[in-house]
């Protein structure tokens, strides 16, 4: 009965693809223009938001958000959550008001398209250079400095498909104690069942969204970090744990 699944789960892959490029393609003038200077990056980020519900509503997807805290707008914020499928990207998106800029793997840079924009507009890092992971900081530095937000996926990659939860790296909680921002956990709960990097997979349905009371950092130092880490991955652990 699986094999009749196949043809279906290929034509629903392609046309992934299709719903990632067709915005961008449409838009592509304006994703122009609102990248040219950084201080256009709130409208660029408006965009952003546009093509991810558009991404998520023609592959079927319903995304409900339940909230503990709600970020204040002009506040700048560590946004994190746990990493499981291609959709984390704009399932985040639509979560996640406060513009924020994505720290990621530069391999995303490669992707045709959506990589000339993911280039231009996210900080991205080659994480076995530790002069990357160095420059990473002074450009978050600057986003902070001008109100953005910064979005990590703390384990670092897509843990293998039988684990729950990775460990997480450290980067963040660093970078959010040497600003004395907020950290805030997002636990995305349907992802992996929804459209996981297993190719021959995937199906509409849910998506839930948990957005976490606020871990705050004031007052905390680097030697802070690794127990800052664990409490804010206990707290994703727990809501995916919860969740099913």
């Amino acid at each position: 009965m699986k094999v009749f699944k196949y043809p279906l789960w290929l034509l629903y892959r392609i046309w992934f693809y299709i719903l990632v490029a067709l915005p961008i393609l449409v838009l592509f003038p304006v994703l122009l223009i609102s990248i040219l200077k950084e201080a256009w990056y709130p409208f660029f980020f408006k965009l952003a938001r546009l093509w991810a519900k558009i991404i998520l509503l023609g592959m079927g997807f319903r995304w409900k958000v339940t909230r503990e805290q709600m970020p204040a707008p002009k506040e700048s914020y560590m946004f994190i959550a746990n990493h499981t499928s291609m959709t984390d990207i704009m399932l985040m998106l639509v979560s996640v008001k406060n513009p924020f800029v994505f720290v990621g793997k530069k391999e995303l840079a490669k992707i045709p398209l959506f990589g000339f924009f993911y280039k231009r507009t996210c900080i991205l890092v080659d994480r076995t250079s530790e002069k990357s992971r160095k420059a990473v900081f002074l450009r978050a530095q600057r986003r902070l400095k001008q109100g953005l937000s910064i979005c990590i996926f703390p384990e670092g990659g897509v843990p293998e498909e039988h684990v729950v939860l990775d460990a997480f790296k450290d980067g963040a909680f660093r970078l959010a104690i040497n600003h004395q921002i907020p950290i805030v956990p997002l636990t995305f709960a349907d992802n992996k069942r929804r459209f996981s990097y297993t190719f021959f997979s995937g199906s509409p349905g849910k998506m839930r969204v948990k957005v976490h009371a606020f871990l705050q950092t004031k007052g905390l130092e680097v030697k802070d970090t690794k127990a800052l880490n664990q409490k804010a991955r206990q707290v994703i652990l727990t809501q995916l744990k919860a969740f099913h």
